[in-house]
């Protein structure tokens, strides 16, 4: 050893001597048979308190420097607009009270699958499904011990793909006479519905079902024409895991109270502080006078569409909810088998914020189909309500059917109400029946700014009921749908209206790539 050496050890001490050593070590290890780096001059450059601070760095390089030469080439990423098909699905059926459930899946995609249906309250089994591309139903009602309790719709491999299940109550004679349909949802934490108030319906009863493990804690608000009905009741309602509520608006705590009693027109907003549920909401007008659900509403947003409103006599009423602080002026377009136009007067609706506004539309319809869209400077959410015969009616917005749509439960009297907001639309119609495709695909078009109604034929076989799959041709525009199942004629028409939504193949999945964040401190 020399005197240099000597002398800078004893400055350093035991502690030093002993850093050096390690480092030395450390520096053979990891240059592999070449000196790639001089850890001598690093630690002399550095100075040796920083020694252990340096070894920590090369490691980490080397570490990752090994992990991205052995990472395979060609590393699945998912980049952006990459999706994952469906494989798995929950719905929840708000409590029948004598129904008939019907289920369909497009079985575009081949595989196997099963989706089961059971009674949500200790899950007694009501049915179950392994074909995809056929048409299941039956009748359903009652419940434990007399009650009736909504039901749970569990589906997995292909027969989760653009599952729809529907419930439908048809009821010819009596103060509850009317025809009914209500879509199995999957279950969220913020849901809208546009209809009457108590005011003009002698019931309006919210479902609230909870098809999870956790129990939900549901806060319910409401808008009126006159403004929000502001209360703290109708806050933290609990629904228990695998149950459901029923809450009746205006008749309990729960519905918000005597508050609302006053209200003709109501926007109920459903929000879940604590879990989620599958909600719906019926209304019954009054003695035969007709019954229904109401849709769930589009989120709000500037640009809104609803398809289905139906031809025939009768009235036809917009309601538009403005949910914000400030107020919102909204551009009202009709689009008819005629073609697209504002209605006379009402070609800009100022409306009031936190208030559901409604617009007569049956002077401008004169009988016609049509969709309304509705062009806004501020968030809105809309609906509507028609009237028939001995019947009503609730219609609400939706999306562009994209890849396609599926209604599952259809009879004699079914129309398809179909619109091209922008383009024109070319889409192939299929029906369905329990045992698969029948009857000979049909091909509608639709002229751009148009709406169309298209009646359906029973295909042999759908004489009990049938399932129509719509699917959009390439190069097809935009188009919208909704379902109008009609029965009877005159003062005894009874019919109601399902908005089609998209069917569910596929999720977007979010771009993943490499990334060092979880090796920095």
């Amino acid at each position: 050893m020399s005197e240099n050496e000597s002398e800078s050890e004893q400055q350093v001490g035991p502690v030093g001597r002993v850093t050096r050593t390690s480092v030395r070590r450390v520096g053979r290890l990891v240059r592999d048979g070449e000196r790639l780096v001089d850890l001598d001059r690093l630690v002399g450059f550095v100075g040796y308190r920083y020694a252990a601070a340096v070894l920590v760095l090369l490691a980490l390089l080397a570490l990752y420097g090994v992990a991205a030469f052995s990472r395979p080439s060609g590393a699945a990423r998912a980049e952006p607009g990459t999706r994952a098909p469906v494989t798995s699905a929950l719905l929840g059926c708000p409590a029948p009270g004598g129904a008939r459930l019907t289920l369909l899946t497009p079985g575009r995609t081949g595989g196997t699958g099963r989706a089961d249906i059971t009674v949500t309250r200790g899950g007694a089994p009501a049915g179950a499904v392994t074909s995809p591309g056929a048409a299941w139903s039956k009748e359903v009602g009652g419940g434990h011990h007399g009650r009736t309790d909504p039901y749970t719709v569990r589906a997995g491999g292909a027969l989760a793909s653009g599952l729809e299940v529907e419930q439908t109550t048809s009821v010819q004679n009596g103060s509850d006479r009317g025809l009914a349909g209500v879509r199995c949802t999957e279950a969220g934490t913020d849901l809208w519905f546009l209809g009457p108030g108590p005011m003009d319906a002698k019931d309006i009863d919210l479902y609230l079902t909870n098809v999870d493990d956790q129990a939900a804690a549901v806060d319910v608000r409401a808008l009126s024409g006159e403004g929000p009905l502001d209360t703290t009741e109708g806050r933290g309602t609990t629904v228990a895991p695998h149950s459901g509520v029923v809450v009746g608006i205006g008749k309990s705590p729960e519905g918000l109270g005597d508050i609302v009693k006053t209200a003709r027109i109501l926007a109920l907003h459903v929000r879940v502080s604590t879990g989620r549920v599958s909600a719906a909401v019926r209304v019954h007008t009054g003695d035969k006078k007709g019954v229904d659900w109401v849709p769930q509403a589009a989120p709000p947003a500037t640009h809104v569409l609803m398809p289905g409103i139906p031809s025939g006599s009768g009235s036809r009423q917009l309601l538009v909810a403005v949910p914000g602080e400030a107020d919102a002026q909204v551009k009202i377009q009709v689009i008819t088998p005629k073609g697209t136009f504002a209605p006379e007067g009402r070609d800009v609706l100022d409306a009031p914020a936190q208030t559901v506004t409604p617009v007569d539309l049956e002077q401008a319809l004169s009988g016609k189909a049509a969709a309304v869209r509705l062009t806004s400077d501020r968030p809105i959410t809309a609906g509507f309500v028609a009237s028939r015969g001995a019947d009503v009616a609730y219609g609400g917005a939706t999306e562009a059917l994209g890849g396609g749509g599926v209604v599952a439960d259809n009879r004699s009297g079914t129309v398809m109400v179909l619109t091209a907001p922008d383009r024109a639309a070319t889409l192939r119609l299929d029906t369905v029946t329990g045992q698969g495709a029948a009857g000979t695909p049909q091909e509608v078009k639709v002229a751009a700014g148009r709406t169309e109604e298209i009646s359906v034929p029973v295909p042999a076989g759908g004489d009990k009921g049938f399932g129509v799959v719509l699917t959009p041709q390439p190069g097809s525009g935009p188009v919208y749908a909704a379902r109008v199942l009609s029965s009877g004629k005159g003062d005894k028409l009874l019919f109601t209206i399902l908005p089609v939504t998209p069917a569910l193949t596929s999720i977007a999945q979010p771009p993943v790539g490499d990334s060092l964040t979880s090796l920095i401190p």
